[in-house]
């Protein structure tokens, strides 16, 4: 059995026990008890809670690979450096720092929590974008220009297919870490399960902490499955990487 497959499954079989324990703990903190009984305020928060992340997600991916597939062309791989920095400035300020820095010039609500998440989503999509064209062979750009392809169709035909593994993959985990740092926008005013959360600590309960936090972990765990087999559709089986061990 390849090494892989066996890893796989042993994260699979532990993200099930985790899940399980997880419910175990919320039936017996009154976590469900207090979804059953407010389930449309748990699905009006569920519902920001998601806007959040779909709107400030689709703006990095809108935003950064873009600015990747244009400063991996050789006239503007100067800038490369001082872009990627930039962006990495959204990965190593703590998410609540920035929340407040972006609260000091917007204000509250929900406009600074979508400019605060695509801020900390860029640098994974970003990098990604970068890393997956400069992995490209030369010898397939050579065959490509041998054919008489222009640098667009080199771009469109080659380089971004032959990326796509790796860009998908930026724009899954963005995604992803979203999901957990929208909690946060509850503190500016932005909505979201943490208002749950938040509301849970505060009053020492943890039925209502977990009545938002389970949510919150159900949707990154979901959304990361269903971007894994997007990545299977999207991505031809040829460019898929399939790395085996003995």
């Amino acid at each position: 059995m390849k090494r892989k497959n066996k890893v796989e499954v042993v994260i699979r079989i532990g993200l099930f026990i985790f899940i399980v324990a997880l419910i175990i703990y919320g039936i017996k903190s009154g976590a469900l008890q207090f979804i059953k009984e407010n389930p449309s305020e748990v699905a009006y928060l569920t519902g920001q809670h998601l806007k959040l992340v779909a709107v400030s997600s689709l703006a990095a991916i809108v935003v950064a690979v873009p600015l990747g597939v244009f400063i991996t062309r050789p006239q503007f791989r100067k800038f490369e450096f001082l872009v990627v920095n930039f962006a990495n400035i959204g990965q190593t300020v703590p998410s609540i720092a920035i929340l407040a820095l972006v609260m000091s010039y917007l204000g509250l609500g929900w406009q600074t929590a979508v400019f605060a998440l695509w801020f900390s989503s860029l640098l994974p999509i970003l990098r990604n974008t970068i890393a997956g064209i400069h992995s490209v062979h030369p010898a397939i750009i050579d065959a490509g220009k041998g054919m008489g392809m222009t640098q667009s169709l080199i771009l469109w035909k080659l380089e971004l297919p032959n990326a796509s593994y790796a860009i998908l993959a930026g724009i899954r985990t963005a995604i992803v870490i979203n999901v957990g740092t929208a909690a946060l926008a509850f503190l500016i005013g932005g909505g979201g399960l943490g208002d749950l959360i938040f509301t849970g600590i505060s009053l020492y309960d943890p039925g209502i902490m977990l009545a938002g936090a389970i949510p919150v972990i159900t949707l990154a765990v979901t959304i990361d499955f269903l971007l894994g087999m997007l990545e299977k559709l999207v991505i031809p089986k040829g460019l898929q990487r399939k790395e085996e061990f003995i």
